[in-house]
C-alpha cells in the first residue's frame, strides 16, 4: 500500500499509540477517543450532540482518557494543547460538562452521519488519521520535544513506495521532506532540541518500531518503520541490499556536480535518480522473465529419402497393387515416405539434409 510524501495524512493504529511523556501522547489519546462521525453520544445518562473530531462528557472522562488522576493536571494538559493550537475545549462550571474539538481532524476519515449508532470508536480498534504536518507546530515554536513527541514526529513522516525514494520500496521509511531521504542524528537533534547522544538513546530504546541503518561514510542513516500499516507484513531489508541500492545511485550520479556536504549531495541524488533506478530494475526483471520463457534444445537433423527409389518396392498389375516385403525388417522404426527401408544400402547421394537451429 502506498503512502506517498504528497499525502496529507498518515495512519496511526489505535493499538499502537506513542507512550511516555509528551504533549503529543495526550493529543493522540484525545484524538483516538473523539467522535468519527456526526451523531449523538451518551455520557452519564446525558445525551450530547457531537460532530467529527469532538468529544463531550465531563472532567472524570477526560482524566480517564489521559490516564491522569489529578483534575488540575488534566486541565493544564488541555490548556497546553489549546495554547499550541491542537484543540479547543469548553468547560461549563455549572453543569460540569466538558467538551473538546480536535483542530486538525481529517475530514476524509470521517464516517456518515448516524443519529442512532455509535459515534465513538472502540478503544484500541482501527486506526487514526493523523495529519503529516501535526508536529510542525512544535518545530516552528522551537518547542523541546519529549519522547512521545519525537516518536510521533517520525511516524508522521513515514513514506511507502515513494517514487523519489528507492528505499521506500524495501520497507516504509522516514523522510522529513522532498530532499530528506537520508537523516542524521544531528539534524534530528536540532529539530527536537536534543543532543546527539539523546537521539541515539531514543533510537535504541524504540528499536522495536524504528530500525536505524547507518550508511557508509558520512552519508547519514535510514530509519525504517516496522509497524506502519501497509496491508502486508513488513520485513526489514538486509544491510547489503540497502548498500547495493546506494551504490547504484552513486553510479548514476557519477557525473553530477557535488554541492554541499556528502549527506546533502547524496540526499539530492536519491531524489533525482530513484525513479530511473526503479524503471531500470523493472525493465531488467521483464527481460529476465522473457529469457526464462525461451527453451534451448540441441540442433535437430532430419534425413529425407528419395521417394522415386523407395517406390520401386510397389508392384502394380491390372488386378491389384502389392507392396513388397521390407529389405531389412529390423529397421522398421525409421521414418520414410511409404514403408521401412534399409538405409545402409542406400547411396548417400539420395539423402537430402536439412538443419533446424
Amino acid at each position: 500500500m502506498q503512502c506517498l510524501l504528497k499525502y496529507k495524512w498518515v495512519k496511526l493504529l489505535r493499538s499502537c499509540l506513542p507512550e511516555g511523556k509528551g504533549i503529543m501522547a495526550s493529543w493522540t489519546k484525545l484524538a483516538s477517543r473523539a467522535a468519527f462521525r456526526k451523531g449523538q453520544a451518551t455520557y452519564c445518562g446525558h445525551i450530547n450532540d457531537v460532530c467529527p473530531g469532538m468529544w463531550a462528557g465531563g472532567i472524570v472522562g477526560i482524566k480517564s482518557i489521559l490516564g491522569i488522576k489529578n483534575r488540575n493536571k488534566a486541565l493544564e494538559t488541555l490548556d497546553t494543547l489549546s495554547r499550541l493550537g491542537f484543540l479547543e475545549y469548553e468547560l461549563n462550571e455549572k453543569t460540569k460538562k466538558l467538551s473538546y474539538q480536535i483542530s486538525d481532524w481529517v475530514i476524509e476519515c470521517s464516517g456518515e452521519e448516524c443519529m442512532n449508532g455509535n459515534v465513538y470508536t472502540t478503544d484500541g480498534y482501527g486506526f487514526l488519521c493523523v495529519p503529516r504536518s501535526i508536529t510542525e507546530r512544535l518545530v516552528k515554536q522551537n518547542y523541546t520535544f519529549d519522547e512521545a513527541d519525537a516518536w510521533l514526529d517520525l511516524w508522521c513522516h513515514t513514506v511507502s513506495q515513494e517514487p523519489r525514494n528507492a528505499f521506500s520500496f524495501l520497507a516504509p521509511v522516514c523522510q522529513m521532506n522532498k530532499s530528506g531521504a537520508l537523516l542524521t542524528l544531528e539534524t534530528l537533534g536540532h529539530r527536537w532540541n536534543w543532543e546527539k547522544t539523546k537521539v541515539w538513546r531514543f533510537m535504541k530504546k524504540h528499536g522495536d518500531v524504528f530500525a536505524l541503518y547507518r550508511l557508509p561514510g558520512s552519508y547519514g542513516c535510514l530509519i525504517f518503520n516496522k509497524l506502519y500499516p501497509t496491508g502486508t507484513e513488513v520485513s526489514l531489508p538486509s544491510y547489503d541490499n540497502v548498500v547495493r541500492i546506494l551504490d547504484e545511485i552513486r553510479i548514476y550520479a557519477a557525473n553530477t556536480q557535488k554541492r554541499g556536504t556528502a549527506h546533502e549531495h547524496m540526499s539530492r541524488m536519491i531524489v533525482w535518480y530513484s525513479k530511473r533506478l526503479l524503471e531500470d530494475r523493472v525493465q531488467s526483471d521483464a527481460d529476465n522473465e522473457m529469457k526464462n520463457r525461451v527453451a534451448f534444445f540441441t540442433p535437430i537433423y532430419r534425413a529425407y529419402f528419395s521417394q522415386c527409389w523407395n517406390c520401386k518396392n510397389c508392384e502394380r498389375d491390372c488386378c491389384s497393387e502389392n507392396i513388397s516385403t521390407a529389405l531389412v525388417p529390423e529397421t522398421n522404426k525409421i521414418r520414410g515416405p511409404c514403408l521401412p527401408v534399409d538405409i545402409t544400402k542406400i547411396a548417400k547421394e539420395r539423402f537430402t539434409y536439412e538443419y533446424i537451429g
